[in-house]
């Protein structure tokens, strides 16, 4: 799902073996003990993974404020979205579908248009649930989104996969080069990513206009620019990504948001299928599952 068409880049992983998973979780673990920028280590043994904390972006301080729940309808997700990685809150209102608001000023006027159409179908009484129910990747940063299931991550000298569990949605993130010069439209864009610190940065360009930033079915346009800081807080409990968006073509201003992770304990990457089962999903007007009118190959 990279963009990147580089010869020098390493090969695609399509399929993982459970031991080839094993084998490149510690060779990551053994690259981040020896290199000399001490970067985290995300994967200190193939059985680590990370549950978002929720699916909306925290707000930070300092930066404009991400799209968020209408406060006329406010965004109730479904509980399981959310306690999986936080048990200790507290489910008081019957789960909603979510309605942006429409006045946050990051807006260009065409991008608060399409949410507006949204709003509508929503209060019409229709579904607009997140689209990976119908099996379509979120994108970047709507990556970081993911409900539910643990994302793993594989550390090597070349590459950072980011595994989503369920469908096994993967971000490659090559290290330490710089992005192509002609770079192809992909679900998951083109990431190149350096460590700094205690942190891995993560450049992301090339996302698709097929995808959103958020649950709120915020667009953009190829203009889209994400840059992620991924880093461990808390003891290494907590996965915390700061991330920096800016897309003149739908925003009028650059700006950011944060997502937190639970560090989970699993006994392997589970094989999850989604397309395989999702023909029409709850019987409700939802988008099809996507399909390939070309090779990509």
């Amino acid at each position: 799902m990279s963009g990147r068409t580089s010869s020098k880049q390493p090969p695609s992983y399509s399929g993982l073996a459970a031991t080839a998973v094993a084998g490149l979780f510690f060779a990551g673990a053994a690259f981040a003990a020896q290199s000399t920028s001490s970067p985290p280590d995300f994967a200190p043994s193939p059985n680590v993974g990370w549950i978002a904390y929720g699916p909306e972006f925290i707000p930070v301080p300092n930066e404009a404020r991400p799209v968020g729940s209408d406060p006329a309808h406010p965004w109730v997700p479904n509980p399981i979205e959310y306690l999986s990685a936080r048990p200790d809150a507290k489910v008081v209102d019957q789960p909603t579908f979510p309605v942006a608001d429409l006045d946050n000023p990051i807006l260009q006027p065409w991008a608060r248009e399409e949410l507006r159409k949204l709003k509508d179908r929503v209060l019409a009484g229709k579904v607009l649930d997140g689209r990976q129910a119908s099996c379509w990747p979120i994108g970047v940063p709507g990556f970081l989104l993911y409900p539910v299931n643990p994302v793993f991550i594989i550390q090597t000298p070349r590459e950072v996969l980011m595994i989503w569990q369920s469908d096994h949605m993967v971000r490659h993130v090559y290290l330490n080069v710089p992005h192509s010069a002609r770079v192809r439209p992909s679900w998951f864009g083109e990431s190149v990513g350096h460590y700094e610190g205690d942190a891995l940065v993560v450049d992301t360009i090339g996302i698709t206009t097929k995808t959103f930033v958020d649950h709120y079915r915020t667009p953009h346009t190829d203009r889209l620019h994400v840059v992620e800081r991924f880093r461990m807080v808390e003891g290494g409990k907590t996965m915390e990504v700061n991330v920096h968006v800016e897309d003149p073509g739908a925003f009028t201003t650059p700006w950011g948001g944060m997502q937190r992770y639970a560090r989970v304990q699993r006994d392997a990457l589970a094989e999850q299928s989604c397309a395989e089962n999702n023909a029409n999903y709850l019987n409700q007007d939802v988008e099809p599952m996507p399909e390939a009118k070309t090779l990509d190959f």
